[in-house]
Order: structure tokens, then sequence, then C-alpha cells
């Protein structure tokens, strides 16, 4: 399995470096058609103090919602007529002018989607939480600092049995197979009849390996730290560069899980992660 169709959400300026600094080499690598998308708001009516649309505002709105697509429309095609790929550019309007919102039906047609990290200070970011959530398909989130890897060379499976761990796994096999190592990290396991806590990844290790990924399985109890703490702390000692995540809910129980995870991996991790539920 390859990447084909690989979308690069690009909210502003800042994002649209991020992302294609990442979605240009990756599409290069798999041969991939690049589909950039960008939302802008619909101005929203204001009356004047006469009672009547103010239409001098809404021309205005338009203006520059326009000359901020044009730019970053610019941007994208500058950069991939670079390139030599297959591209497509997608402007599109909506009330919330949130590209990752406005572009949900667009990405589901997609093997891959990139966006950025949700970045608390500057323009506001896309929203990736519910992109994740609702799109349907994987999300490679780029973090909004720091040094940008591609490569992908060393792989940290969060691995917990569920059926989102197990869809993360097998949509980032492109990555996991090529990887010089994966390591699949288990926090936690329960005892059962059929499997014992040290046996706890060996199936999914197996059925790694048989595509040809290069695996180890390390199983960690807790003993009440963070779930996201220790999968951070076992980040650092392995020299990951991309960490694969089952993408959770937020219903309390499953928070229970790797809710907590999920909402540290959207927000401040500091490499690149794969997200599918």
């Amino acid at each position: 399995m390859r990447f084909k169709t690989i979308v690069a959400i690009l909210q502003n300026e800042q994002d649209a470096e991020r992302v294609l600094d990442c979605a240009l080499p990756l599409a290069e690598r798999f041969e991939s058609h690049l589909v950039g998308i960008h939302a802008e708001a619909l101005p929203v009516p204001y009356t004047s103090a006469t009672g009547f649309p103010d239409t001098e505002f809404l021309q205005v709105s338009a203006e520059m919602n326009k000359e901020r697509a044009d730019k970053l429309q610019a941007y994208f095609l500058k950069r991939i007529e670079e390139s030599g790929l297959s591209f497509e550019w997608r402007s599109l309007e909506s009330f919330s002018g949130d590209s990752a919102l406005t572009g949900i039906s667009s990405v589901r047609a997609a093997d891959l989607i990139i966006a950025a990290q949700r970045d608390t200070g500057g323009d506001p970011s896309a929203d990736v939480d519910t992109l994740v959530y609702d799109a349907g398909r994987p999300v490679l989130v780029v973090p909004h600092d720091g040094p940008l890897v591609t490569t992908f060379r060393r792989v940290l499976l969060a691995w917990n049995g569920s059926k989102e761990a197990a869809r993360a796994a097998f949509d980032a096999l492109p990555f996991i197979a090529e990887a010089d190592k994966t390591d699949i990290l288990v926090i936690d396991p329960p005892e059962s009849l059929d499997e014992s806590p040290e046996a706890a990844g060996a199936e999914i290790a197996a059925a790694l390996s048989r595509h040809g990924a290069n695996v180890s399985v390390s199983v960690q109890k807790s003993d009440g730290s963070a779930i996201d703490d220790i999968i951070q702390s076992r980040m650092v000692e392995s020299g990951t560069d991309l960490l694969v995540l089952g993408a959770y809910s937020h219903s309390w129980l499953r928070q229970l899980l790797f809710g907590g995870v999920t909402r540290t991996v959207l927000r401040s991790t500091n490499v690149a992660a794969f997200l599918s539920r």
C-alpha cells in the first residue's frame, strides 16, 4: 500500500509552510497526487445605523478573504510546481472559515491527510481535533515547531489492542514497513486467560513483521504515572520521529484509555503523529 492521494490542510501562512515541508517530500516519496485545501469565512452581514446591510463592510471583508486565499494558493503553487508533482488546489468558503472542517467531504477520498498541530498563539489553526475524529481517514499531524523529519526511521506504535489502535497500525503500514525500527509500546496490559501481560503486543508484532517491518515490543506498567508522560519518555529514549496512535473520542470511558494522549498529541507533541480512528 502507498499513499497515492495526499490532502494538505492549509489554514494560514504558518501552517502552510510546516504542512508543505512535510507533504511535499512524502508526495515525492510515494508518487502521490497532492491536494491543497484552504477555506475562508463567508462575510457576516452587518447592518448600518440606518438599518440597511453594510455593503461596504461586506465588500471589504470579501476582498480581504480573497487576498488571503490567493496568497496561500500562490505559495502552494510555487512550492509544488518546483517539485513536478501531480496536484490540485481547492479554495473553499464556509461560515466557520476553518479549512479542516470545511474540507471534511473532500478529505474522505484521500489516503492520507496532513495538517498542522493546534497552536495556541498567532493566527487561528485549523480544527485538527474534529478532522481526526470525523474525517474517517488517517491524519498526519505536523508539530508546530522544532525539527521536522519526514523519513520516519524510528516509529513508536502505542498499542492497547483496541480497534482504534489496530486501525492506526495498519493505516500506517507504508511508514512502518519502511522504518528502520518500530517499537510497539504496551502500557498496563490486562491479564487474561488467553494472554499474559508479558505476551501483550506479540500478535500485532508478528502481523507487522509479515509485512517486512522490523519490530520490537515493550511492556510497561504505569505505576501511577500519566499515560502520555510514559509515551513521551519512551519517544525520547528511542529517538522516535513518528508516533502512531489510535485516536479516541471524548467519552469519559475512552478517556480512561488514551484520550488524554490524543489531546496532548494534537497540541504539544514535538514529533509528527499519525492518528486513525
